[in-house]
């Protein structure tokens, strides 16, 4: 495994020949941030065809157009003359340093491989070049490259980049390669249409979901519905007299019915008579949860934060300030289920599957079916929705046993019910801070201890070092400057829950714990939300001039009339910085309606602008959507919900107006696809708290509580 600090190889193919091509990581830019040694292909056929190997999957984030637009603005070449391919599994060459291994994820996309990419493009480039030059007997100088085509003016002469890629792969390469200047950039920054848009439009792009091979077969599963629980006895007799049903099939945790299509499939499933051994968790419910992480947020956890001296400063505040958050477990609920296609054939495992771990998916699918790595082929599809859910292979290995006990292809599909209550869970938190302020109401104390799951500890085991899990912490401290300051963790395991990550974690429930704790305290000293946010800004710019923009755009401090109110957040994660208004009015019944959200965003220097765009938008949605509406429970070991009647998604007719504002910037990259839904929800109850003056410290927004009096 490649790791900081040290040089890595930048892979890249042309002519078919592979070469390295040495790049060196640059330090972390944020704490939370590792150096990214990402690595790319690139095959130039002798017809002039290019195909990009992207290293990143595609879910709806723009991969697929953000990354061949890098490579793309070095190598001189349009995007219409690319094909891409997704990357196979290999982690040896794919593993950037943020994720450490093959992982879509950490919005780390376009941070990790930013300057990777272009320098490989640069790289080819240059050989290209060099090699046409040689042959002409000219000065490399003296040659231009675009839309693969090498031109000596001078002569008129033309030679295509397949046609010299061949010779150009036998040259030595070039350690170091200039790269382009901003000011001459023609494809990065500007706003571009998707690659990948067309296709999803009219019908043929390829989800995991839409696979089909000859003679295949349909498999759907109902596992306990408790959790650890096992299969106890099935009578399958009804299941199997449904037209189309083939066979059941049994796992230990589960059953399967396998038919001719989903619909029989289904009815099959429905017709078991099945009796589960509920297990040791059958009890288990989210009153006991909750009640053990209230207990452990009372011990002493793990340091992340230790500034000046805390216990000092709290005892000789003017005033102090205690409160409890707490955040449910959430399910992510992808638009496309969890689904994966398998087949057995000439000794080889294939597998068709959407998965933002390659890697994981083809352990996963070698060890169900006890064939070795190199037997087992992955055909990575594009992804439906991702959020973190498919970075979990359990359905691969549900296939892959499956499709053991069948003597043909089998595709494997979750129905919704299964999706929601067999998901890995954002964890529960339960969160204890306290603030002590000085006479003029600033703050010059904080604590914060964050109670809950370790997701990172079954991950990477490693990760999580004297009970610290960084990313469970991440956010905490916000972007203030407080002198005296101290966060720990506590790690509280709820159970058999499994959990994981949605959409980030540790933002996702500290930014909002820190600005709504922030907002409580510019209430109790009277100040406004908004200066008093500025006043703690002065070592973090960047984030007082998301702050101070999106105030200006939405006219902050302006009247509006009763049971409207504006909200405020702020946030600097994944090496972006955003700020957030909502505009929310809330009814004598306590309905609350976000009408208006204006986002500031600093990402440092963008690729496609159009992709900030619209991953902003998207994750002020799926944030609003939690805030609101989700929320995860368990009674008897079970999750209580199972579709979207209950497990609520926001209608299109409660859609705000979304106005997004971008800086342009030439900091180094950061992230986009998590920091707008982290960044939501303190902005929403933060303006129900100004519409109502009713504090939201528990999520979702409980309508009941602001119903007026």
């Amino acid at each position: 495994m490649l790791t900081r600090r040290r040089f890595v190889k930048e892979a890249s193919v042309i002519g078919g020949l592979l070469f390295a091509v040495p790049y060196a990581a640059r330090p972390a830019r944020a704490a939370v941030l590792k150096p990214s040694p990402p690595a790319a292909f690139i095959r130039i056929a002798p017809d002039n065809v290019i195909t990009l190997i992207i290293p990143r999957v595609e879910m709806g984030q723009g991969a697929y157009t953000s990354l061949p637009m890098l490579i793309a603005e070095e190598l001189e070449i349009g995007l219409d003359q690319v094909t891409l391919e997704p990357a196979p599994p290999d982690n040896a060459l794919y593993a950037d340093a943020i994720n450490g291994e093959q992982a879509t994820g950490t919005s780390a996309t376009t941070m990790g491989f930013y300057d990777a990419l272009r320098v490989a493009g640069a790289t080819l480039r240059h050989m290209l070049v060099t090699e046409a030059a040689a042959e002409w007997k000219v000065p490399s100088g003296d040659c231009t490259p675009s839309r693969a085509t090498i031109t000596h003016a001078a002569s008129g002469r033309t030679l295509t980049y397949g046609d010299v890629a061949e010779k150009a792969a036998r040259r030595p390469i070039p350690r170091h390669v200039a790269l382009k200047p901003a000011k001459d950039f023609t494809l990065i920054g500007r706003p571009t249409k998707r690659l990948d848009a067309p296709d999803k439009v009219n019908g043929k792009a390829q989800f995991g979901i839409d696979v089909r091979l000859p003679d295949m077969l349909i498999a759907t599963i109902a596992a306990c519905p408790t959790f650890g629980g096992r299969l106890g006895t099935v009578d399958e007799s009804s299941a199997k007299a449904v037209n189309g049903v083939r066979r059941i099939v049994y796992l230990p945790d589960a059953v399967a019915v396998i038919a001719d299509h989903m619909g029989a499939a289904r009815k099959g499933l429905a017709a078991l008579k099945i009796e589960w051994q509920d297990g040791p968790h059958a009890s288990l419910s989210s009153t006991e949860i909750v009640q053990r992480l209230a207990t452990a947020s009372e011990r002493q956890g793990a340091v992340s934060t230790r500034e000046g001296n805390v216990d000092a400063a709290l005892k000789n505040a003017a005033h102090r300030i205690d409160a409890v958050y707490q955040l449910p477990f959430l399910a992510h609920a992808p638009m496309e289920p969890m689904n994966c296609t398998v087949r057995f054939s000439d000794g080889f495992c294939d597998i068709w599957v959407g998965t933002q771990v390659p890697v994981r998916a083809q352990q996963a699918a070698s060890k169900a079916s006890a064939l070795p790595l190199s037997k087992v082929r992955v055909h990575n599809q594009l992804i439906g929705g991702g959020f973190g859910r498919r970075l979990f292979p359990d359905h691969v290995t549900q296939a892959v046993m499956i499709a053991r006990q069948v003597d043909r292809p089998v595709k494997l599909i979750w129905t919704r019910e299964e999706d929601i209550q067999h998901d890995f869970y954002r964890p529960y938190y339960y969160d204890r801070l306290s603030a002590g302020l000085d006479k003029t109401g600033k703050p010059v104390a904080w604590t914060h201890r964050v109670a809950g799951s370790s997701v990172s500890a079954r991950w990477d085991p490693s990760s999580v070092k004297n009970g610290l899990d960084d990313d469970a912490v991440d956010s905490a401290a916000g972007p203030y400057s407080i002198p005296h300051r101290l966060i720990d963790y506590v790690r509280e395991e709820p159970g058999a829950v499994p959990t994981g990550w949605w959409r980030g974690v540790g933002p996702t429930h500290n930014v909002f714990v820190v600005e709504s704790f922030l907002d409580e305290l510019a209430a109790a000293t009277g100040q406004d939300p908004v200066a008093y946010r500025r006043a703690l800004l002065d070592s973090a710019p960047r984030a007082r001039a998301v702050l101070d923009l999106a105030a200006a755009k939405a006219g902050w401090g302006r009247s509006l009339p009763p049971g409207s109110g504006l909200g405020v957040s702020v946030l600097a994660s994944f090496g972006s910085f955003l700020a957030q208004i909502a505009e929310v009015s809330v009814d004598p019944a306590g309905k609350v309606r976000v009408e208006r959200v204006v986002c500031a965003v600093d990402c440092g220097r963008m690729v496609n602008p159009d992709t900030v765009k619209a991953q902003v938008e998207g994750g002020i949605i799926f944030g609003i959507t939690a805030a609101l509406y989700g929320e995860i429970t368990i009674s008897q070991g079970r999750v209580e919900q199972g579709n979207f009647d209950r497990y609520r998604m926001l209608r299109i007719d409660e859609a705000p107006e979304i106005d997004v504002y971008l800086i342009e910037s030439d900091a180094a990259p950061g992230g986009i696809g998590e920091p707008p839904t982290a960044a939501i929800s303190p902005a929403v109850t933060n303006a129900i708290f100004a519409a109502t003056g009713k504090r939201i410290r528990k999520l979702p927004v409980d309508p009941g509580s602001l119903r007026s009096a």
